[in-house]
C-alpha cells in the first residue's frame, strides 16, 4: 500500500487472458472480476494508456484510464473504477468528455463503471478463488456436477448428490465462476443456495458487455 492512499499496487490473475493484470484499488479488482468472467471480453489490460490534450487555456492535461476491455467482435472500451459516483471530482468529470471523444476517434467506447454492491463484490471474489483451472475438476466429476444441477437445488445438496464434498466444492465454484452453473450473486452464498446449469439464477455481472460466464 501507498501510504496515505487506500490504494496499492497490485496485480489480478486473468482466467480471460492466462496473465496477471495490474490493479490498484478494491473498486479496479471488483470491476476486474466482472470483465473476467465476462465470455464476450478476450483482453484485459490495467493503465493502459495516458492521454495527454490541452484544455482551453492551452495548458497540457492528462489522464490514465484504469482500465481496458478488447471484445469478441473488435469494440473495445477504456474504463475507469470510481469507488464511488463523485471521485475525482471535476477533473474527472472534464477527463469524461474528453476520453469519450478521443476513444469515439479510434471506435472505442469509455465509461465510468459503477461500483458494485457490497454483497455481489463478496461473492465474486470468494468464486474468484476457484477461476484457475486447476480446480475444473476431472472431466467424469466436472459431468457429474452438471448432471446433478440439471434441475435447481440447493449447493450442498447438489454437492453430496456428486461425490465427497470436499473434492466436489471446488469444481461447483469453477463453475460457477465460469457460466457453467448458474446462483443468484446479489444474495449472500451459502449452502443451501438455488443452483442450476440453466438461466434460473442471476450471474449478477452488471459491467461491459456482460452475459454468460466464461
Amino acid at each position: 500500500m501507498v501510504p496515505g492512499r487506500r490504494w496499492g499496487p497490485g496485480q489480478w490473475w486473468s482466467a480471460t487472458t492466462g496473465r496477471h493484470v495490474a490493479c490498484g484499488s478494491a473498486a479496479m479488482r471488483a470491476q476486474l472480476m466482472v470483465l473476467d468472467r465476462d465470455p464476450e471480453v478476450v483482453g484485459l489490460a490495467g493503465r493502459p494508456v495516458r492521454l495527454l490534450w490541452r484544455d482551453a487555456r492551452g495548458q497540457v492535461r492528462s489522464w490514465v484510464p484504469q482500465l481496458f476491455a478488447r471484445h469478441r467482435d473488435g469494440t473495445a472500451v477504456l474504463a475507469d473504477c470510481p469507488s464511488h459516483p463523485e471521485a475525482g471530482g471535476e477533473r474527472a468529470r472534464k477527463a469524461a468528455k474528453v476520453l469519450e471523444a478521443a476513444c469515439a476517434q479510434a471506435g472505442w467506447s469509455y465509461r465510468r463503471l459503477e461500483p458494485l454492491e457490497k454483497t455481489l463484490t463478496a461473492n465474486l471474489k470468494w468464486l474468484a478463488g476457484y477461476r484457475h483451472p486447476r480446480n475444473a475438476g476431472r472431466p467424469r466429476l466436472a459431468a457429474a456436477v452438471r448432471e446433478t444441477f440439471a434441475q435447481p437445488r440447493p449447493l450442498i445438496e447438489g454437492a453430496e448428490a456428486a461425490g465427497d464434498p470436499i473434492e466436489v466444492l471446488p469444481v461447483v465454484f469453477h463453475s460457477l465462476w465460469h457460466g457453467k452453473l448458474t446462483t443468484d450473486l446479489e444474495t449472500p452464498l451459502h449452502e443451501r443456495v438455488l443452483v442450476s446449469t440453466g438461466a434460473d439464477g442471476a450471474n449478477g455481472r452488471g459491467g461491459p458487455g456482460s452475459g454468460d460466464g466464461r
